[in-house]
């Protein structure tokens, strides 16, 4: 008993430093996330200068969060720390297949698989906003939009494929049920959008002819 004291300042010295690294986290996922937001409203603006530079801030800040909790595996793995790094998949994901670029992977952004594939299953439904911007800006079906479903539907095909144990994937399949959902909403309005633009092409050409015939008849 006699180094009873100096065990437990030992306990107290590191749940202290635990605590300062996890209070540390908890700022910079809050700040992660806000910057990942606004990243990807200047992708939907379509300006890629504010959308880039927020990016590379992004970037910055997921490796300092990564550092703050290196050397504390409960903390790295905590909820906040993992929800910041899917926000941070999420957001260059959907900047590149925005652009048409070659997706970033789980290595290079230094997150786990589990983290990484969450990120790409909300990138997948943030998809969904990019299309019915479309179909609202350009007044309909668009190659664009096409584009964009498919993506949607390669990133579900891939990730129903991914079977294991919820422990590993972080509940990934409930999340992969999420992307079907919407995938299924958005095919459904872009064929709707596309009958519409067909029957109303259909009309503006019977239009024409009848005022042709008109037009002969009168002459």
């Amino acid at each position: 008993m006699n180094n009873l004291s100096a065990v437990c300042e030992a306990i107290r010295a590191d749940l202290e430093q635990r605590n300062a690294a996890r209070d540390q986290a908890i700022g910079l996922s809050r700040a992660l996330i806000r910057d990942c937001s606004a990243s990807i409203r200047a992708i939907h603006r379509r300006d890629w200068t504010s959308a880039d530079a927020g990016l590379a801030e992004v970037a910055a800040g997921s490796r300092e969060l990564i550092a703050a909790v290196r050397d504390y595996p409960d903390l790295y793995a905590s909820s906040y720390t993992q929800d910041a790094l899917k926000e941070v998949v999420e957001a260059h994901i959907t900047r590149a297949i925005i652009r048409g670029d070659a997706l970033p992977t789980a290595r290079e952004m230094g997150v786990e698989s589990a983290t990484y594939l969450k990120g790409l299953a909300e990138a997948a439904t943030e998809l969904r906003r990019f299309i019915l911007d479309i179909m609202r800006r350009e007044d309909g079906h668009s190659q664009e939009a096409e584009r964009l479903l498919e993506a949607m539907d390669a990133i579900y095909d891939q990730l129903v494929a991914f079977d294991f144990p919820d422990a590993l994937t972080r509940d990934l399949r409930r999340q992969t049920d999420v992307v079907r959902g919407v995938l299924e909403r958005t095919r459904g309005d872009l064929t709707q959008s596309l009958r519409q633009q067909q029957l109303q092409s259909a009309l503006a050409q019977l239009e024409r002819r009848l005022d042709d015939a008109r037009a002969g008849q009168a002459g």
